[in-house]
């Protein structure tokens, strides 16, 4: 190849010269081509990598998703007094639901009559002349009406 490269226009023709410039174009197509192979080999490995990270990526926020629903069902259903499903309370038979739950105060000690002013509708009920404090804040006001319903029977 050195001594055709020399003087190219006296070996152009030559056969031992048209050989090894086609030998040569042959050695390099091969090289060209591993080295081809070898740089889709290397993409084919990226291209895997970063589907398996989209993959976990996508299968994260799928869990974070689920978990983040079933965290707004238990706050919901806690409203209403139900446990969500898997806790040892969904196993308990009154806990179908929204049952209504009759709760009766034991008998204390009779109410002071002193204070108490006649009902306005003439029953015989005593009537104390205090208002209820305002709430601290709206959650805390919030519990309080659901404590209220819950020991009113829920209406």
């Amino acid at each position: 190849m050195v001594r055709c490269s020399q003087d190219r226009a006296k070996t152009r023709y030559d056969a031992e010269c048209i050989n090894a410039r086609q030998a040569v174009a042959r050695v390099q197509a091969k090289e060209e081509a591993a080295e081809k192979a070898a740089l889709e080999a290397r993409s084919e490995r990226k291209r895997s990598a970063l589907r398996r990270t989209q993959e976990a990526a996508r299968e994260a926020r799928r869990r974070a998703a689920e978990a983040q629903r079933l965290r707004e069902e238990a706050e919901y259903l806690a409203q209403f007094g139900v446990a969500p499903p898997g806790t040892e309370a969904a196993n308990d038979p009154l806990a179908d639901g929204n049952v209504p739950v009759a709760v009766v105060p034991e008998a204390t000690e009779e109410p002071d009559t002193a204070d108490a002013q006649p009902a306005i509708d003439g029953g015989n009920a005593p009537v104390v002349d205090s208002a209820p404090e305002p709430p601290a804040s709206d959650l805390e006001s919030i519990r309080e009406e659901l404590r209220r319903r819950n020991e009113d029977g829920g209406d």
